[in-house]
């Protein structure tokens, strides 16, 4: 059976999935191997890729470095979603399926549907602020948590991780200007997908989501009332929906 790989986005490393893997596992679903993008997490000191593919070749020698599987299924939200497009894209034998979660590319989606523009003074300001840890980390729960009731507990938390793995502000930007450039292929990258969107995301469009799935043929799944991090406000949707709609041969 092929394994599950999870690859998070823009700044966010493997702690930053919360309870996920355990959930994932309780769901029947395997045990998941977490992957941080370089200049992320147990990668932070690196530099990280100013390209979607520079990220893919990171991936793939991490795996190799792991010992991980030669087939993988992949978990992956946002800059993430996109990395793993194109690894399956690029090694088509290397990926068996793909959940992608809250993701937005060119050329099917306008750079205001991918990042709302309402949030770019915001963006902007915490830019700036980078080293203003509280600052950066409410902003962040602000635009991608719908759930509040665990803000205090998740700030704190995130707030660890970065004094323990910091994401420096070159590897923040590098990562934006990766996912503002990527171009995603015009057909599916992989014959068994699927696309997850949360209706209540107010830092991507869900639209961006369902021009994916309408472009590429591939079954879109709505949460009502999640926002743009569906696996830190609603796990356990999240874990029943893979298992409910994807199933892929060994």
């Amino acid at each position: 059976m092929t394994d599950w790989i999870f690859l998070r986005g823009l700044t966010r490393e493997s702690r930053h999935w919360g309870t996920l893997a355990q959930r994932w596992q309780a769901a029947g679903l395997g045990r998941p191997l977490a992957v941080d993008l370089p200049g992320n997490g147990s990668l932070c000191h690196e530099r990280s890729p100013a390209s979607v593919q520079g990220l893919v070749g990171s991936v793939r020698d991490s795996l190799r470095q792991a010992g991980g599987p030669r087939r993988s299924r992949v978990l992956a939200m946002s800059l993430g979603a996109m990395v793993a497009a194109e690894w399956a894209r690029q090694y088509p034998d290397e990926v068996a399926a793909l959940v992608l979660v809250n993701t937005s590319m060119r050329p099917f989606s306008t750079t205001t549907h991918r990042l709302r523009a309402a949030n770019w003074p915001g963006l902007l300001h915490m830019a700036a602020s980078w080293a203003d840890r509280d600052y950066c980390e409410r902003t962040i729960h602000r635009l991608t948590c719908a759930r509040t009731d665990t803000r205090e507990a998740d700030i704190l938390a995130w707030k660890q991780i970065a004094a323990t793995a910091p994401v420096s502000r070159s590897s923040a930007l590098r990562q934006l200007l990766a996912a503002a450039r990527y171009r995603a292929g015009r057909r599916a990258p992989c014959a068994s997908m699927l696309l997850i969107a949360s209706d209540a995301d107010r830092l991507v469009d869900p639209v961006c989501s369902a021009q994916l799935a309408h472009r590429w043929n591939m079954p879109l799944l709505r949460h009502p009332w999640a926002g743009h991090d569906l696996p830190h406000d609603d796990p356990d949707w999240l874990c029943e929906m893979v298992a409910r709609r994807l199933t892929v041969a060994a």
